[in-house]
């Protein structure tokens, strides 16, 4: 499937954890296109407790929305605002995908059928106005834990761009587990009637933050669709910049090193190198190190660009765990 379109198209990413392959797609008169992605085999633990964490609710939906947000505030982006029709079009997904088959497309006739697009699907419920702009992330496990359904879309690159999109104003989720206990974890985002605030443009949000402590030391590329690093397996963990939608964000240079050391060979996705998968996404970039990160180890990071034409750059520093 495609990756991101600048919110152009019906947008959906989709993770698989623990499971079979998986495909993701694209977002709405404004929406996102994420592809898909498979972890590899491992213990299913939730990210440790952080300051300021939500409390978990042990509601998969509920706690996977929390952590998305919450992960969203501490990039500096805003917290967006559950919404009950959101939650029925991505419950209503879920529950098709558990009838059917993972995915983000339904198909007319299936058991379950709720709209072809996650466009129909929110119009199908009332939600979608004639001005509109959207994203889906889904996740499936053999968990229930919605906090490690959550960072793991996060960890996951291309699905990350649509999840720190800053423009969105409202989130919902949904998810519905077989009697094997095997879970679906939809999650959409959306905007009615025009863009969110935002960040303002000439500004960028990054991840990991500055000062950021634990962060992973590695990701697994050949797990998601279309690779982000072909030709590699476990490589390092991925480091983004965001800006709003509308904004085109052009890369100059964008580098990572240990403290103290040399620049760390890494493969930039951006709209210039990685159109195929970038689709119409421009104002979003990412380095994947090419190798897996040191633990307990400072990172320095720089990015210098154009937002829009206007020159920008960034500084900061994140910790390995």
């Amino acid at each position: 499937m495609k990756s991101f379109n600048r919110w152009q198209q019906t947008g959906a990413s989709l993770l698989v954890v623990l499971a079979l392959a998986a495909c993701g797609g694209g977002g709405g008169g404004g929406s996102s296109s994420a592809p898909s992605a498979v972890t590899p085999t491992a213990p299913i633990t939730p990210p440790a407790p952080e300051p300021g964490a939500p409390a978990l609710t042990n509601n998969t939906a509920t706690d996977g929305l929390n952590w998305l947000n919450f992960r969203r505030s501490q990039a500096g982006l805003s917290v967006l605002t559950r919404n009950a029709l959101i939650d029925a079009a991505a419950t209503g997904h879920s529950n098709y995908q558990k009838l059917n088959t993972v995915t983000h497309v339904q198909v007319v006739g299936k058991p379950g059928f709720t709209g072809v697009h996650l466009l129909d699907r929110l119009q199908a419920v009332g939600y979608a106005t004639p001005s509109y702009f959207y994203g889906e992330v889904i996740s499936a496990s053999n968990t229930t834990s919605g906090v490690y359904l959550a960072e793991e879309l996060i960890t996951a690159i291309y699905h990350r761009f649509a999840i720190f999109e800053p423009r969105f104003k409202e989130i919902g989720a949904g998810a519905v587990s077989n009697a094997t206990g095997y879970t679906i974890f939809t999650n959409n985002f959306a905007a009615n009637d025009g863009y969110g605030p935002g960040i303002g443009k000439g500004n960028i949000a990054t991840w990991p933050v500055d000062g950021q402590t634990r962060v992973l030391t590695n990701f697994f590329s050949d797990f998601e669709e279309p690779d982000p690093v072909e030709n590699a397996d476990e490589v390092g963990y991925p480091i983004s910049v965001h800006a709003d939608a509308d904004v085109t964000l052009t890369v100059t240079s964008f580098t990572v090193k240990p403290r103290g050391g040399v620049n760390l060979p890494a493969k930039l996705l951006s709209k210039a190198t990685d159109s195929a998968n970038m689709g119409n996404n421009t104002s979003a970039a990412a380095i994947v190190p090419l190798s897996k990160l040191a633990a307990n180890t400072v990172y320095d990071v720089s990015f210098s660009g154009l937002a829009d034409g206007t020159p920008i750059s960034k500084s900061w520093s994140f910790t390995t765990r």
